[in-house]
C-alpha cells in the first residue's frame, strides 16, 4: 500500500486525488501540503481525507509519511519539489510542465537517476480512447508516410483567468499558452511522431492586456519531408481542438473520423475515394479494446503499475522533458525570430533556467495578484 502526498491543493490536485481514490487497493492518501495556511487542511476536509496537513511541502517530504507525492503547484516550483522528493526516496508525479527549463528538467532526471526512484509528468491526454485510437492508427503504418498535421490547441480564458499570482509573468508561470495549454497536444505530437528536426514560430498577445505572457502561438515543425503546425491559444471562442494527420494513403483525424483519397489516371481525385483503405483503418479502430482508466485516473494506475513492476511509466521524465524542448524551441523560434535545430544543446542560452524570463517580450504589464482565483 503505497502512501500518498499531495502537493499543492488548488483546482487541478482534485484530478489527482480522485485519481488515487480510484486505485484503493493500491494506494492511501495520507498528507496534503500547500504554502496558503490552511489550504491543505481545508482540501482535505472537503474529499473527507483522514491526511495530515501541511503548510510546508518540504516539511512534508521530510516528514517520512510519504512513498509518492503528486505536485500541483505553479512551473516554477516543480523542479526544486521534484529534486527534493526523489533526493528523499520518494517517487513523484509533476504536473504539466514539466519545468520552465530544459535545465531544471535535467536536474530532475539527474535527481531520478541518482535516487533510482520513479518520474513521471503529467501527460492524461494519453489515456484518452480517442487519442489511443488515433496513435494505433499511425503506429499501424497504414496511413502511409505522414505528409501534415494540423494540431489546434484551442482554448478560452478571460481577462480574470491571469490575475492569479503565478499566472501572466514569465517568471512565475514560465510562459503562457504555448507552455501551459498546448504542452498537451505538443506531447501528444512527439508520442504519435516523435521529434520534429527544426521549428519556426510568432509569438502574441493578442487580447490579454493583464499579461506579460503570450496567449497566442503558431508554429510550423519539419518532420522528414512532411511538416505540422500548431496553434496554442487561450482566445479561440468554442475551444474546437483538433488534431489531424494527413498520410500518403489517408487522413485520420480527433475529433475521430477518415478519409482517403484514390487517384483517376490523370491525378485528380476519384469520386468515392478509397473504400479499402478506410474499410482497413475502420477495421483496426473496431477491434481495439478500451482503456480501463482515463485522464489522470489512467495515468495514476499507469504509475501505480510501474512502481509495483519495477517498470517505466508510459509517460516518464523524459517524455516531460522532451515537450519542454519543444516549447523551449518554439519560444526561441519566437523571440530570436529564427528557425531552432533540435535537439537543443547545454551550450544553447535558452537551455538555461532564466534565459526566457531575461529575453522574452513582456506584451503587457500585470495587473492583478490574487492569492485565490475566483470562483
Amino acid at each position: 500500500m503505497l502512501r500518498v502526498g499531495i502537493i499543492g491543493t488548488g483546482g487541478i490536485a482534485d484530478a489527482h486525488i480522485n485519481g488515487y481514490l480510484a486505485f484503493p487497493d493500491d494506494c492511501e492518501i495520507v498528507a496534503l501540503a500547500d504554502v496558503v495556511a490552511g489550504k491543505a487542511a481545508r482540501k482535505a476536509e472537503a474529499f473527507e481525507l483522514t491526511a495530515a496537513a501541511f503548510d510546508d511541502p518540504l516539511a512534508m517530504i521530510a516528514s517520512g509519511l510519504v512513498d509518492l507525492v503528486s505536485i500541483a503547484t505553479p512551473p516554477s516550483t516543480h523542479a526544486a519539489l521534484a529534486i527534493a522528493a526523489l533526493d528523499a526516496g520518494i517517487d513523484v508525479l509533476v504536473e504539466k510542465p514539466m519545468a520552465p527549463s530544459l535545465e531544471e528538467c535535467d536536474a530532475m532526471l539527474a535527481a531520478q537517476e541518482r535516487s533510482g526512484r520513479v518520474l513521471s509528468v503529467v501527460a492524461q491526454n494519453r489515456f484518452r480512447d480517442d487519442l489511443a485510437t488515433l496513435k494505433d492508427v499511425v503506429d499501424s503504418g497504414l496511413l502511409g508516410s505522414i505528409s501534415h498535421v494540423r494540431v489546434d490547441s484551442a482554448w478560452w480564458r478571460g481577462l480574470p483567468y491571469y490575475d492569479l499570482w503565478w499566472r501572466g509573468t514569465w517568471e512565475k508561470e514560465g510562459g503562457g499558452c504555448t507552455l501551459n495549454h498546448a504542452i498537451h497536444h505538443i506531447d501528444l505530437l512527439l508520442w504519435l511522431l516523435g521529434s520534429p528536426t527544426e521549428i519556426t514560430a510568432m509569438l502574441a498577445n493578442a487580447q490579454h492586456d493583464n499579461a506579460e505572457v503570450e496567449d497566442l502561438s503558431v508554429a510550423v515543425f519539419r518532420y522528414d519531408r512532411g511538416l505540422a503546425q500548431l496553434t496554442s491559444s487561450v482566445v479561440h471562442h468554442g475551444q474546437e481542438q483538433a488534431i489531424v494527420i494527413q498520410g500518403a494513403n489517408a487522413r485520420v483525424s480527433q475529433p475521430f473520423s477518415v478519409v482517403a483519397e484514390r487517384a483517376r489516371a490523370d491525378g485528380f481525385p476519384e469520386q468515392g475515394g478509397d473504400p479499402e483503405v478506410v474499410a482497413r483503418i475502420d477495421a483496426l479502430v473496431a477491434a481495439r479494446t478500451p482503456l480501463a482508466h482515463l485522464g489522470h485516473e489512467g495515468q495514476i494506475g499507469d504509475l501505480l503499475g510501474a512502481i509495483r513492476d519495477g517498470r517505466p511509466p508510459i509517460a516518464g521524465g523524459q517524455d516531460g522533458r522532451n515537450a519542454v524542448e519543444v516549447v523551449t524551441a518554439i519560444y526561441k523560434a519566437g523571440v530570436e525570430r529564427q528557425f531552432v535545430s533540435l535537439p537543443i544543446g547545454a551550450s544553447d542560452p535558452y537551455y538555461r533556467a532564466g534565459q526566457l524570463v531575461a529575453n522574452a517580450p513582456r506584451f503587457f504589464e500585470k495587473k492583478a495578484s490574487l492569492i485565490e482565483a475566483a470562483s
